[in-house]
């Protein structure tokens, strides 16, 4: 209700603007531990969490914030008070960056999509760890980890490992972030040889650094890749040790939109989210649900608009789910609604 009434003022605003209004005005109303007990018992729903525990971590419940809202973990002890179950910090870079020039975000609101081509902009993985050794609330972090632009991607692994160090401490699980569209060759870090030897590096880290409990390693893929790609995808989890897939990241694709060519055409490239990815989302979750046997933990992201959205791709076999866009559009209450219909 509260939502419907400041949704079209937001929506009023640039993206980009909108996004940092909102949540440092959340912000202020969770500044103390006694208004974040205030926003969790009216917004949380926390009366319907249900335990599960995921790559040997337990997770109140099964609805998580995926990368790319709170890129710099500024905001973690506010959203905490929301009810989400685990939230995705990043992408992090080594170095700090600017990300592409601005605008970069755009509303497709005829087709409940948005168009992104952020670029990794952040502050740098140094100050997003001092942060989350700051913050107060115990909900399970997940660093999302990329590469800076500027590094080749001959040296990409050095990027990756140096976030894996420097967050590890700090956060309960990680997610190698290969697949965004808005770092020129990034994607290429997709095929099987590169990212073998990535996620083997990343591998041999944890098991230097890891004196008890777990530190689960988890890869985001593109729904854009190809059957055959997918099979390599499972075949890598087993050949590296990893411990699950995110999927999916957002797409390079724009069949099937209601919004005109000619928008299409101003805003130029991008990453494609929301309602439009839905499909494509749930048939790649199910194709590697099917020839992993189930055995693979995957955690469902991409097109989850709904709580019935939320309820099929959990359905279908989905340890988690992440939101984003559906947030975007749905507001805060989505997250207790989502859990109050899988309960």
């Amino acid at each position: 209700m509260l939502y419907s009434l400041l949704k079209p003022v937001l929506f009023s605003m640039q993206p980009e603007e909108a996004h940092y209004f909102a949540m440092n005005s959340w912000q202020r109303l969770n500044a103390f531990k006694f208004q974040r007990q205030i926003m969790a018992a009216l917004f949380a729903g926390n009366q319907y969490n249900s335990p599960v525990n995921v790559a040997g971590l337990e997770f109140p419940n099964r609805i998580g914030l995926a990368a790319g809202f709170d890129k710099d973990a500024r905001w973690v002890d506010a959203l905490a008070s929301m009810g989400f179950g685990h939230i995705e910090v990043g992408t992090l870079t080594p170095k700090p960056q600017p990300g592409n020039d601005k605008p970069r975000l755009f509303r497709l609101v005829e087709d409940q999509a948005l168009i992104n081509r952020m670029g990794f902009n952040n502050q740098g993985v140094d100050v997003a760890a001092a942060r989350l050794r700051r913050r107060d609330t115990s909900v399970i972090i997940g660093g999302n980890i990329g590469k800076n632009k500027v590094t080749p991607n001959e040296l990409a692994n050095e990027d990756y490992n140096y976030c894996f160090a420097k967050l590890f401490d700090d956060v309960n699980y990680f997610t190698v972030n290969v697949s965004s569209p808005n770092t020129p060759g990034l994607r290429e870090l997709q095929d099987k040889g590169p990212l073998t030897e990535l996620l083997n590096g990343l591998v041999a880290i944890r098991k230097e650094k890891l004196q008890s409990g777990v530190k689960p390693i988890f890869l985001k893929i593109a729904p854009d890749l190809t059957d055959s790609q997918l099979a390599d995808i499972i075949e890598l989890v087993g050949d590296t040790g990893i411990d699950g897939i995110v999927t999916n990241n957002t797409t390079i694709s724009r069949e099937g939109l209601k919004t005109t060519k000619v928008k299409l055409e101003s805003i130029g490239a991008g990453g494609l989210s929301g309602l439009p990815v839905k499909q494509r989302s749930q048939e790649v979750f199910e194709f590697l649900y099917k020839e992993s046997n189930g055995k693979i933990p995957l955690i469902g992201v991409g097109g989850i608009m709904t709580p019935d959205d939320a309820k099929r791709r959990l359905d279908a076999g989905a340890s988690l789910i992440q939101i984003y866009t559906g947030f975007i559009y749905g507001g805060v209450g989505i997250v207790k609604a989502m859990k109050k219909a899988i309960r």
